[in-house]
């Protein structure tokens, strides 16, 4: 634990082995959790002059790094290009006998994985902060407890990310199970994979094993895939994965899971009729939790609903000097916007006594990526929530599959759909399931930043032949819609 002088209390650390004894250590913010939410609130919050303290008992790197995006998407690079590989004939090339490696893919996650880390470790102990690596617990809505000291501090910041979150099934305790977590750690590839879930992440590491020569079968409750999203994302990228030889159930019910033949076995419902696939491993990919167990909120009579920290619009907790941001709050867990939102908790923090000043969070330009191949990118709202919102929309979607830089690169399946105002045009939302739809859908978030409108999308050039350019149909579709109502 690195502990050293204050520069408004002017104590060192206090080693008295009775806390109430022990003169507290004031800093003006304290952020628990170094992570990406984190560290950009400690990093805002210093820039606005505050005294700032991080309290992260590592491993340091955060989810992002450490467990999330940069592993995962580093490990789906080597299936990506395993899978274009494998169709070399078609491109006219001669055919490859290709083998997967997954100890050499992990080892390669891990050493970019070290890189990403170090720096932000790096950034995590510069001077310009206090950095607390221990765990931290309040025992007020003032005061948290630090190991052995007692931390004080106008405003807390908390921002201590997600852990998966396991669903009880009758048996699986027992017979064993993998979190997403561990998955990316194996380097003994398993024959057969049978995952639980059917969100994101359940769809990215099953494409990854099923492309790496694994076979896969998904189990997922709900009616479709990425049932958060418009049917037809989930429905496209199902079609997709089963064209890749994955087995997939939706609307299922999980009954038990034993061991048989030495296989873990799992029997469920689907359709009215009771199944039982038996494979190697499982996967429960049933989404995370919020990371707050220890954190003793009580004490700090901050408001928990449904197992995530409740925050309003300036991402203030029950208590308006404490905020909370990224996974651990009730709003929307990526790491751009949780990035954004501990940018906005530290402007607040800093800013407590004039609530003039302070910034509110805008969730106009949410956006989500599902990285598996098509790739599922969305901004702004979705059929489902003007709908649930009476929100009046037209639509206008064009497929890859009539698309000729699409064609050209052999990745037809997908499509761009817009949704737009039917008075004025403006653009309220974008899906795009496809070929780097990830990097597509930045177009339309930028059109949208700025409260644009499809008839700007159709007015200024997009070069041929690009992927961008699908976004000009589905815009001249609306365009003309609106012209003529």
């Amino acid at each position: 634990m690195a502990i050293g002088m204050n520069s408004q209390s002017g104590q060192a650390g206090c080693h008295d082995r009775s806390l109430k004894k022990c003169n507290s250590i004031q800093h003006d913010v304290i952020v628990i959790g170094g992570g990406s939410a984190g560290y950009a609130a400690a990093r805002a919050a210093h820039e606005d002059g505050a005294d700032v303290a991080i309290v992260d008992p590592g491993p340091l790197g955060g989810l992002c790094i450490l467990r999330g995006c940069m592993p995962s998407k580093t490990i789906l690079r080597s299936a990506e290009i395993a899978a274009l590989m494998r169709r070399s004939k078609e491109f006219g090339l001669s055919p490859v006998d290709i083998k997967a490696e997954l100890a050499a893919i992990v080892e390669r996650k891990d050493r970019l994985v070290h890189e990403f880390a170090r720096d932000r470790i790096e950034q995590l102990r510069d001077p310009s902060h206090m950095l607390y690596e221990t765990t931290a617990r309040f025992i007020s809505p003032q005061t948290i407890q630090v190991g052995d000291h007692l931390l004080t501090a106008r405003a807390f910041i908390i921002a201590t990310g997600s852990v998966p979150r396991l669903v009880t099934v009758p048996g699986l305790d027992d017979v064993g199970c993998l979190t997403s977590d561990e998955l990316l750690d194996i380097r003994d590839q398993p024959n057969s994979l049978l995952i639980l879930g059917g969100g994101p992440v359940a769809l990215e590491l099953g494409q990854f094993f099923s492309r790496i020569g694994t076979k896969v079968c998904l189990i997922q409750r709900g009616l479709r895939l990425l049932s958060h999203l418009d049917e037809e994302v989930g429905s496209t990228l199902e079609e997709e994965l089963r064209a890749e030889g994955v087995e997939v159930f939706t609307g299922a019910t999980l009954r038990k899971v034993d061991r048989h033949h030495g296989l873990k076995s799992v029997q469920f419902s689907h359709r009215g009729q009771d199944r039982t696939v038996s494979c190697e491993e499982i996967l429960a990919a049933f989404g995370r939790r919020s990371n707050i167990d220890g954190l003793n909120l009580d004490a700090a009579n901050v408001t928990i609903h449904e197992g995530r920290i409740s925050v309003d619009s300036r991402m203030r907790t029950s208590q308006p000097h404490i905020f909370a941001v990224g996974d651990v709050s009730n709003l929307i867990d990526t790491t751009h916007i949780a990035i954004q939102q501990g940018e906005l908790a530290a402007h607040n923090a800093c800013h407590l006594e004039d609530s003039s000043k302070q910034y509110q969070y805008d969730d106009r330009l949410e956006t989500k990526v599902v990285f598996t191949d098509p790739q599922v990118a969305v901004v702004g709202l979705s059929e489902q929530a003007c709908r649930m919102h009476d929100i009046p929309f037209l639509t206008g979607a064009y497929p890859f599959a009539d698309h000729g830089k699409a064609m050209c690169l052999g990745s037809t399946r997908g499509f761009a759909k817009l949704l737009a105002s039917p008075r004025t045009g403006k653009l309220l939302g974008a899906q795009i399931v496809g070929p780097q739809a990830g990097e597509l859908i930045h177009e339309l978030i930028a059109v949208m930043y700025y409260h644009g409108t499809v008839f700007d999308l159709v007015r200024y050039p997009h070069y041929h032949p690009t992927l961008a350019e699908i976004v000009t149909y589905p815009a001249e579709s609306l365009m003309k819609q609106i012209r003529l109502s």
